[in-house]
């Protein structure tokens, strides 16, 4: 009897390290490969275990397949670049936050390596495709710690690389020479034409 009671305590003292260790990360939202890496488990049988534990006791909670928020006051757009990775936050979500488009959206614009809209916990997720040449390069994207969002310039150039003739309310944010150090990124000779053919726009 005695051996069981100090096997269960020791039990209970490793889950609670585990919760610890769960709530020192700067992260709202945690993937399971996250949790793989701040617990150091690679066993994934243990892993699922562990987190199935974690989400009945409430200290976990499930959003979708793979992904889990520690308390509801999560970070969205940390949400919303948690579930495809490279991804990061652009298009209208940046250019209404700059003044660059006046329609208010409810919705979250990602960039990443697929097309979708998703609805996690009422968060609507409308994800762009853009190339991996471009996803992976890190130039005008900010880092914000626990998820990655573009720069004003890079969400232009983001938004009229799919869609040409986008209409915008104000361009007064723009940097241009920010805009042509970027626009090589995206290796299209057309974007270049029409990034000119906007700044001609403007100065008219």
């Amino acid at each position: 009897m005695e051996v069981r009671v100090y096997s269960t305590s020791i039990k209970h003292i490793v889950m609670d390290n585990l919760i610890a260790i769960l709530y020192q990360s700067p992260k709202t939202i945690l993937t399971s490969k996250d949790l793989a890496l701040l617990w150091g488990e690679t066993n994934r049988n243990n892993l699922k275990s562990k987190i199935s534990y974690y989400v009945k006791q409430g200290d976990l909670i499930r959003l979708t397949r793979g992904v889990f928020a520690k308390d509801k006051n999560y970070n969205s757009k940390e949400l919303a670049t948690s579930i495809y990775t490279p991804s990061y936050i652009s298009f209208e979500s940046v250019l209404r936050e700059e003044g660059m488009v006046f329609q208010y959206y409810d919705a979250i614009f990602v960039a990443g390596p697929w097309s979708k809209t998703m609805v996690i916990d009422s968060t609507t997720i409308i994800f762009r495709t853009l190339k991996d040449t471009v996803l992976f390069n890190g130039m005008g994207i900010e880092n914000k710690g626990t998820y990655g969002i573009a720069s004003a310039e890079r969400a232009f150039l983001d938004m009229i690389y799919l869609f040409p003739d986008y209409h915008f309310d104000n361009l007064r944010p723009v940097n241009w020479d920010k805009c042509f150090d970027l626009v090589s990124l995206y290796g299209n000779e057309q974007l270049v034409r029409r990034l000119r053919r906007y700044q001609k726009k403007y100065a008219e």
